[in-house]
């Protein structure tokens, strides 16, 4: 079957039940799993259907849709591969000596597994696992924000983590979001959404590194207008109404090669 048509027979399968898993199709279709998640990233990106964890769902209605989010644990499984490609686009954009907020996210993690290349950065991170691996590079200055511990995601939150971020100005604020949609970046969790809005406050630019799945989404809070973004990483071109907005919001969009 042509790679059209098996596109064509999963957006079919997918609108007629509404949601399938990748075994199912890849059983009905005759192909490995593989394929069947290959294709399903080529659709979601071009906007003809929606993938989820394990498979698919039909477009319901145009535009973005509020959703919810996975637990922490259960992102940092989702699209690894993807993850990797983005962090390691993103650390290519930072020189010795730069000094970055960086948040806490399954990205944002990957991206300071691929910042140990780097050197002599000054580092200001609200996640105790992305200090410690980037303080295992000696030349790095790093600084921990304290607040309440958030349990899911292993990340300081609150008034004091507020605080502190204040204390900060640095250049780069590197983020990532829950959503994006035409207008904003937004999260669903409102003290990670202030901690994204307390940092990007306090720095010059914005680099948000975010996958094809967080595209024409909506999240309850939102952290910024579409314009405040410098830089936008991701793993695969988003479609065409989403490029534009991007492209009009005068944002840099870097695709990571895989």
């Amino acid at each position: 079957m042509a790679i059209s048509s098996r596109h064509d027979e999963i957006i079919a399968l997918v609108a007629r039940s509404g949601e399938m898993s990748v075994e199912a199709l890849a059983e009905h279709l005759h192909v490995s799993r593989e394929t069947v998640r290959r294709d399903l990233a080529r659709l979601d990106a071009t906007g003809r259907i929606r993938r989820r964890h394990g498979g698919a769902m039909a477009l319901t209605a145009p535009g973005p849709t509020i959703e919810t989010e996975w637990p922490f644990a259960h992102r940092m499984a989702l699209n690894a591969a993807g993850k990797r490609a983005i962090a390691t686009a993103a650390s290519r954009l930072f020189q010795p000596d730069d000094s970055l907020f960086i948040d806490t996210g399954s990205t944002t993690i990957a991206f300071a597994d691929a910042l140990t290349a780097r050197h002599s950065l000054v580092i200001v991170t609200n996640s105790p696992r992305i200090a410690a691996t980037l303080a295992s590079d000696h030349t790095h200055k790093v600084f921990l924000i304290g607040g309440a511990y958030g349990v899911d995601a292993g990340e300081s939150l609150g008034p004091l983590a507020l605080e502190q971020i204040g204390k900060f100005r640095v250049r780069h604020a590197v983020l990532t979001v829950g959503a994006i949609d035409q207008t904003s970046i937004m999260d669903f969790d409102l003290q990670e959404a202030e901690v994204a809005k307390a940092m990007i406050t306090r720095a010059d630019r914005v680099t948000v590194l975010a996958d094809h799945s967080k595209f024409d989404r909506r999240a309850v809070f939102e952290v910024a207008p579409l314009g405040r973004i410098n830089t936008l990483v991701t793993d695969l071109p988003p479609a065409e109404t989403m490029k534009s907005a991007i492209r009009n919001a005068g944002i840099e969009l870097i695709v990571a090669e895989p």
